[in-house]
């Protein structure tokens, strides 16, 4: 079962692919689009578009561009466009996140959790800049270390221990490149916990559905594994930080 696969089915029930309640993205979003009525927004790795579909519902005078590699998350995220009537508000298009250009610029720049995409945080705020209108804002969400990780953790991660920094040191990264933090949120733990029950529960739940798939079994076991490298490993060690920034 691929990697893209496995991701869509853990995020089921929790269609941000995020520590991040509803509540915040909405909080989050608000403070992101409030320097204009009328905007552009342009999410790099934008998965089903979750937070381009929720800032145009709030927003009818905004229009939104995501890009993402993920066939089947694009169509879905047209599909919800549909449903809750932005979809002509909404271009989406199927390419690497870094290959990306437009045009115009944008008001609004997202990349959450996908900062890998460009090889880490400040090659994605370079990339975000070249899309950025003039006194436009960055939302970018980025992993950090809540305590120093031990050994198992970055065994169990995939990681190594410079993929990341604290949080002081992310934000001072963020601040040197150029950039002023305008607003900020932190994951609870409560937060943590509950995506990765979700995560790992959809995807359980989903092999138990389907027992006679050719793939039951390895969504079973990426289930567990996960859930093991969560409640034994990374679990109070990896934080989760969304920023909003300006130049």
């Amino acid at each position: 079962m691929d990697r893209q696969t496995i991701s869509r089915l853990a995020h089921a029930h929790h269609p941000i692919a995020a520590p991040i309640t509803d509540e915040s993205v909405a909080r989050l979003l608000a403070r992101a689009t409030a320097h204009t009525e009328a905007g552009r927004a342009l999410d790099l790795g934008c998965g089903e578009a979750g937070w381009l579909i929720r800032a145009l519902a709030a927003h009818p005078r905004w229009q939104a561009v995501g890009v993402d590699l993920d066939a089947t998350a694009l169509t879905r995220a047209r599909e919800t466009a549909e449903a809750v009537g932005v979809a002509r508000r909404l271009g989406l298009h199927h390419l690497e996140a870094a290959e990306f250009s437009a045009r115009e610029p944008f008001d609004l720049v997202l990349s959450i959790g996908a900062t890998h995409a460009f090889g880490g945080l400040l090659p994605t705020l370079a990339a975000a800049r070249e899309h950025l209108a003039p006194g436009g804002r960055v939302l970018v969400g980025e992993a950090f270390w809540e305590r120093e990780p031990t050994a198992a953790v970055l065994d169990g991660l995939g990681a190594a221990r410079e993929d990341f920094a604290d949080l002081a040191t992310t934000t001072d990264r963020v601040i040197a490149d150029g950039w002023t933090p305008v607003y900020g949120y932190v994951s609870s733990l409560q937060e943590w916990d509950d995506y990765e029950f979700s995560w790992t529960g959809s995807l359980a739940q989903w092999a138990l559905d389907h027992p006679d798939h050719p793939d039951a079994a390895a969504a079973r076991e990426a289930a567990d594994r996960h859930r093991a490298e969560w409640l034994h490993g990374y679990r109070g060690t990896l934080g989760f930080v969304t920023l909003l920034l300006r130049r």
